[in-house]
């Protein structure tokens, strides 16, 4: 249905006075790939989507699809498909109406349209709904509408501007999932745009997360999760309990003893790399749902704050002694305190991490 082409760009910047909106960023994004960039309001992933589309002109470098640059290229001569927020739908046309607008436009005959849009209404499971007017449709139903108007021209770049920002909870779940799969069978190299962590993992090949202007890490989901680079991204994907500490020396096997700055200092093992300086301050991460509760005597021990369910886990806020973070813990058991109101906690070395902005 859809022949895949890549998307470079290649050292784009946009400025806005002295300040700049997005900073000069390359970029390559493979063929067929779904690609989220991730990031909190003003962070830039939108000024990198308008510059994508067309809408907003870099100030330096260059945008190509399919290696062809189009820098200078009007969005309509882009070959792209959009789905916004709004899903910016035609409320006077039907659903098989809106869907054939872009081939209409293109002066695709009346048979050849009518072919193609039932089509796509079938790709998007809306088949039986050609004749229905959009203000009859849910909003799911009208977010599919959209997908399919964008796809129908077969566009070379699929971009989505917050598209599920306006469901619901669960009906936004289910979107995820849905769209990923279509995605998936058509091939189109697609860019979301997207503030939530949780539709980021879901439906992306990779993550590119942006602050202040930049990206600071891309990768895959797994990988982003997994071994964010710096406390930002290690807390702004996901909940991160941060430890700072002192590096005392190797402890074999890819592993570095690490002294937290807690009382007692309650010595860690650490998975690093064969570079790492054998002393100097540094700053390890864990994610809740990585920590232990041990019954018996633990080398960190905290005193449990509060206790809540969660529907498949408790979650846990603790005050750990000689920290000013709470910490946080996910388990499918509730344990109660000891009578001093604490519990002892572990996690699996292999599951520490370590993070660039805490070495010195």
């Amino acid at each position: 249905m859809n022949t895949s082409v890549p998307l470079d760009l290649q050292n784009i910047s946009k400025k806005y006075g002295p300040l700049y909106a997005l900073k000069p960023t390359s970029l390559h994004v493979a063929a067929g790939e779904m690609l989220a960039l991730l990031g909190p309001s003003g962070c830039g992933k939108t000024t990198t989507l308008r510059m994508i589309a067309g809408f907003t002109n870099p100030n330096t470098g260059n945008v190509l699809i399919g290696g062809v640059d189009v820098t200078d290229l009007p969005p309509n001569k882009r070959g792209l498909g959009m789905v916004f927020q709004n899903y910016s739908l035609f409320p006077h046309m039907t659903v098989g109406e809106n869907v054939a607008y872009g081939l209409k436009m293109r002066g695709v005959n009346a048979a050849d349209r009518t072919k193609k849009v039932r089509s796509m209404l079938e790709l998007v499971r809306l088949s039986s709904f050609e004749d229905r007017e959009i203000h009859q449709m849910s909003g799911g139903q009208q977010q599919r509408v959209a997908l399919a108007r964008s796809l129908v021209t077969d566009p070379k770049i699929l971009l989505l501007d917050e598209p599920l920002g306006a469901l619901d909870r669960n009906l936004r779940e289910s979107m995820q999932f849905e769209l990923r799969e279509i995605q998936r069978r058509i091939g189109t190299t697609s860019i979301i745009v997207t503030h939530d962590q949780e539709e980021a993992l879901t439906m992306s090949d990779r993550i590119a997360v942006m602050a202040e202007g930049e990206i600071v890490q891309i990768g895959s989901p797994i990988d982003i999760y997994e071994r964010p680079q710096s406390q930002f991204v290690s807390e702004f994907l996901g909940t991160a309990n941060i430890f700072d500490g002192t590096i005392t020396g190797p402890a074999g096997e890819g592993l570095w003893n690490v002294a937290l700055s807690l009382p007692g200092n309650p010595l860690v093992k650490v998975p690093g790399p064969p570079h790492l300086a054998t002393s100097g301050k540094i700053r390890v991460a864990v994610r809740p749902e990585r920590l232990a509760i041990e019954p018996n005597s633990a080398a960190l021990r905290a005193r449990v704050r509060g206790v809540v369910f969660r529907g498949s886990y408790y979650a846990y806020e603790l005050d750990l002694p000689g920290s000013v973070r709470p910490l946080y813990l996910y388990s499918n058991v509730r344990t109660e305190a000891s009578t001093d109101g604490t519990i002892g906690l572990s996690w699996p070395e292999k599951y520490a991490i370590l993070l660039n902005d805490g070495f010195e």
